[in-house]
């Protein structure tokens, strides 16, 4: 027999009705914001931190954090094989691998050049939702993309971008992290709609920690933390609980609830909200440059997440029984 409750909560996680939600796209929004501030308190801590030293912070920062949060782990140890695996290969592909390479890669190439390559995420999740079926080809889709794609192009202007024999391998290991993370994206929805978000970012975290740990400690050689500053680890702490532990469990939260296409496309206001907050922070002026990317990104992500509300209405009309059981 089914309870009034259980009714309830069917009809909150029903397909019809999560996916016409606001809820999940507020929480995208704000992790763009939250991720958008990760390079300006990042680059104040790698002027006493290593890159690798910071990354293995942040993410074994982040695993004890959650840790506290969830609190239990028994179930990690029944998971069965095939889960197991795949919890493996997403803290590969999402924490560890993505951390490693994108700050290394960073550090052998340029911001506008990291910029552009990051351009491809969405692309790269597309891509992999379609393959795995959790993405249809469409028009909109795509226009959604590539508009949103053109703003940051436009936003970032490409022409002074430099694409030298000197930064090629930071370019391609900036590459390698946007095919990662775009996968990662596309792979971990299943996984986190079964075990739950906070439960599975938790596991990815520790797993990926495990990973992270000895680069940590091998760039620590002749590092003199003593020495490091208040002010600095201060900054680490805000790396670690918010555009880490909060902004990858609202966005691991989200994808629960929408497609991975979805989530990925939300990655394009990220440089917009960089270009935001300089006029803020940095006392800068805003261009005319930065009003017409905002339109063209804004229109991009509406055009992706644009839904068909006659189409899920006709659903729930001709299904009633889908929101009953």
């Amino acid at each position: 027999m089914t309870t009034g409750s259980e009714k309830l909560s069917d009809k909150i996680n029903s397909p019809a009705v999560t996916k016409s939600g606001a809820l999940p796209h507020i929480a995208l929004i704000a992790v763009q914001l939250m991720f958008g501030t990760w390079p300006i308190v990042g680059k104040a801590a790698l002027r006493s931190l290593p890159s690798t030293t910071l990354a293995t912070l942040r993410v074994v920062g982040a695993a004890a954090a959650l840790s506290l949060l969830q609190g239990r782990f028994g179930e990690l140890r029944r998971l069965p094989r095939r889960d197991l695996a795949m919890l493996v290969l997403c803290s590969l592909l999402g924490i560890a691998l993505n951390q490693l390479l994108f700050i290394k890669g960073l550090s052998l190439t340029t911001v506008i050049n990291a910029t552009v390559i990051g351009t491809t995420i969405p692309v790269f999740t597309l891509a992999v939702s379609i393959v795995l079926g959790y993405d249809r080809v469409s028009l909109r889709r795509i226009v959604g993309i590539l508009l949103a794609a053109g703003g940051v192009v436009y936003l970032i202007n490409p022409i002074r971008a430099d694409f030298s024999a000197q930064t090629n391998t930071g370019n391609l290991l900036i590459v390698c992290n946007s095919l990662l993370y775009g996968t990662y994206i596309a792979i971990s929805k299943d996984i986190f709609k079964r075990y739950g978000a906070l439960k599975v970012i938790t596991w990815l975290f520790i797993i990926g920690s495990i990973v992270t740990l000895p680069f940590g400690l091998y760039s620590l050689k002749g590092q003199q933390l003593q020495a490091v500053g208040a002010e600095v680890w201060l900054a680490v702490v805000y790396i670690i609980l918010v555009p880490t532990v909060a902004a990858y469990y609202l966005n691991a939260w989200a994808l629960t609830r929408v497609a991975p296409s979805t989530v990925a496309t939300y990655v394009y206001l990220q440089p917009l909200i960089a270009f935001g907050l300089a006029p803020l922070i940095l006392g800068e002026r805003l261009s005319s440059r930065v009003l017409i990317a905002a339109i063209l990104i804004f229109t991009g992500v509406g055009v992706v997440i644009k839904r068909r509300r006659s189409q899920a209405s006709k659903e729930v009309t001709e299904r009633p029984d889908a929101l009953a059981h």
